[in-house]
């Protein structure tokens, strides 16, 4: 009996085969290609973006060291912050605190704050500088675009990222995942935590992830950050914050960003 395989199995078959390819690990060539390709996106980026401004919400939360796996973690205020980007550089102003206006620098609160969402963490990762070696961990969809999980780590000697904590601050190293996609190189989300931290800073560990949006500004496409979570554990504190970035909007031109879901 002869069976006859019509295109539809066929075209199923294929689909199938490469949904399954996909998910298996790249070559050391296709790797070292899309790492290629997404460290010039990542270098780019900083000269890429336009000067603008927009709402960073940031909800803080404590505890205890001693108590903080035996209940939930406190939120300590909410601080509505006016980031500026400018010719590469981040600036923010503290308008907030749990909605009431403050005449405080957003550099002298106490408790944890960040910064270097907008390129600086993307420039260390990729900075060829940084001698970082990268390795293919999995594969993903996010809002419909194909993505590589690579891990990666940059050592402390070679890391020009630092750590700052109580007026003290110092250079550590890093490792975490980046999300890269697999077409446009661009990243999508990024994890990192802190290596090598000096005793002096009085911290035991610091971890970060950061989610970039698809945005369209000036009638051009850009991927920024949307989301970021930070969480420092020091001696007698652990502190976690939240961080939405909203109202985008171009430097000296009044139009809005809304982050969409994809291209």
């Amino acid at each position: 009996m002869i069976r006859r395989f019509g295109l539809l199995p066929c075209a199923a078959a294929l689909a199938w085969c490469a949904a399954l390819a996909w998910g298996q690990r790249p070559s050391d060539a296709d790797s070292a290609a899309l790492i290629e390709k997404s460290r010039q996106k990542a270098l780019d980026y900083v000269q890429s973006l336009p000067d603008f401004v927009c709402s960073e919400i940031i909800q803080r939360y404590a505890a205890s060291a001693w108590v903080v796996k035996l209940g939930p973690w406190v939120r300590t205020d909410t601080l509505t912050v006016k980031l500026s980007y400018s010719h590469g550089t981040e600036g923010h102003k503290l308008e907030l605190i749990d909605g009431k206006p403050t005449d405080r620098e957003f550099e002298d609160l106490d408790g944890a704050t960040s910064s270097g969402e907008f390129g600086g963490i993307l420039h260390t990762i990729f900075d060829p500088d940084s001698q970082v070696f990268f390795d293919w961990d999995s594969a993903k969809t996010v809002r419909n675009h194909r993505v590589a999980v690579y891990q990666y780590a940059v050592s402390a000697a070679e890391s020009p990222y630092y750590l700052q904590h109580r007026n003290r601050w110092d250079i550590v190293g890093l490792h975490g995942t980046v999300e890269v996609d697999t077409e446009t190189g661009e990243v999508w989300r990024l994890t990192f935590i802190a290596d090598d931290i000096p005793k002096r800073l009085d911290v035991q560990s610091f971890s970060s992830t950061v989610d970039y949006a698809l945005a369209s500004v000036a009638g051009r496409n850009y991927l920024l950050p949307a989301r970021s979570e930070t969480e420092t554990h020091s001696t007698e504190t652990w502190a976690r914050n939240k961080m939405e970035f909203r109202n985008y909007r171009k430097f000296s031109v009044d139009s809005v960003i809304d982050f969409g879901t994809g291209k």
